[in-house]
């Protein structure tokens, strides 16, 4: 390998998150910030939101019918 063409590893990089969690890792980097991190990301804290995808379909032909009608009602 060439020298001098790598970067510098830091094998006690300190990751610090937005949430205050802190994670010792390696990287290229000596310090990162993150804004979310697996303590304060809802999918692994349980809040998550569940977009409610059942009924989309009929929602948006029940629009479109009441679109229809008014059209015709003219």
């Amino acid at each position: 390998m060439k020298k001098d063409v790598h970067p510098a590893f830091f094998p006690k990089s300190e990751t610090v998150c937005a949430c205050g969690a802190k994670y010792t890792i390696g990287s290229t980097k000596e310090n990162i910030s993150v804004e979310i991190c697996a303590v304060c990301h809802p999918f692994y804290t349980g809040n998550d939101k569940v977009l409610d995808t059942a009924g989309r379909a009929e929602k948006f032909k029940a629009r479109k019918e009441a679109g229809t009608k008014k059209k015709s009602a003219k």
